[in-house]
């Protein structure tokens, strides 16, 4: 058995992965989310493993396994397209994988479609301020929250990397104050290009219009938002993603690459897309470990 599942089945037999508590993202109520914004009616709905018609965004906090504390944080965007969350497969078990390893890992839950952008972008900028603002209630270091997204989410994992100081990002509260740069960024199958034939085109349209113009889809373009500020990032993809291709991966490698930003590539055979954490993959499986590695290589882990 692999190391990293022995250990997050020890830690679950005693508790320690457990979410402890779920926080209100926006204590001082929800910004409008920009001029898409339409009010989302009815509650949220939850659907197997997804989360839909989300209007108020929250945190859910995995505190990291007690005998392993690390100082690291992450928040964890979870995919579906700007449509829905994967909000098990793509959050919580993330989540938990990151807390036997030490982590101390925030499920974000944001707003989609019935907003559009910058909502997604205020919510994930504001969660890194709030992690960051209150670093020592979570016994994390300020200088050690990392961003981790898929598919969609990461999107807006690549979006935080890039967009963190963006007017559109700001929530009009005193957090603005705050850094929102991650000092990480693990990027799972993500999506990056909003241009064809790059782009996944239901993320382009759930999160900007049928009728996006092109300064929008400039901006949210990530591989054109790379700078020398962008953190240090981990990509992962598979050959075989007939969702969302790897060159989406491969593009914002070479971007971080002339931004002479560190960053890994991992491009497994066969995986397809929304591998997770699932078995059965080849050597995709495996990627647990390698993000280890990484994580541990830059010393955000012991």
């Amino acid at each position: 058995m692999k190391s990293w599942t022995l250990a997050a089945l020890l830690l679950a037999a005693t508790g320690a992965l457990a979410q402890s508590s779920v926080v209100t993202l926006w204590a001082g109520g929800v910004p409008d989310g920009g001029p898409r914004a339409k009010r989302v009616s009815g509650p949220e709905r939850l659907d197997d493993e997804r989360i839909s018609n989300v209007s108020l965004p929250t945190l859910a906090v995995y505190p990291a396994a007690y005998d392993r504390q690390s100082g690291t944080a992450v928040v964890i965007c979870p995919g579906g397209g700007y449509e829905f969350l994967s909000y098990t497969r793509e959050g919580h078990q993330y989540a938990q994988w990151l807390s036997s390893l030490g982590v101390t890992a925030f499920v974000l839950k944001y707003r989609l479609s019935g907003y559009g952008h910058p909502a997604p972008l205020q919510d994930v900028l504001h969660a890194i301020r709030l992690v960051r603002s209150q670093a020592g209630k979570y016994g994390v270091a300020p200088d050690r929250i990392g961003v981790m997204g898929s598919s969609a989410g990461g999107h807006l994992a690549a979006s935080a990397a890039t967009l963190f100081n963006h007017p559109s990002g700001r929530g009009g509260d005193a957090l603005d104050a705050v850094s929102a740069r991650p000092d990480f960024a693990m990027l799972m199958y993500p999506v990056i290009s909003m241009s064809p034939p790059v782009a996944h085109m239901g993320s382009r349209q759930a999160l900007l219009g049928a009728e996006a113009p092109p300064e929008l889809v400039e901006l949210m373009s990530l591989d054109k938002q790379v700078g020398a500020a962008t953190p240090p990032t981990l990509l992962i993809h598979s050959q075989d993603d007939g969702l969302v291709p790897a060159d989406n991966s491969i593009l914002f490698f070479q971007a971080l690459t002339r931004a002479r930003v560190p960053a890994e590539l991992m491009i497994f055979e066969r995986g397809g897309h929304g591998m997770a954490m699932r078995a059965g993959q080849g050597t995709a499986s495996n990627w647990p470990r390698r993000a280890e590695e990484w994580l541990r290589d830059r010393k955000l882990i012991q």
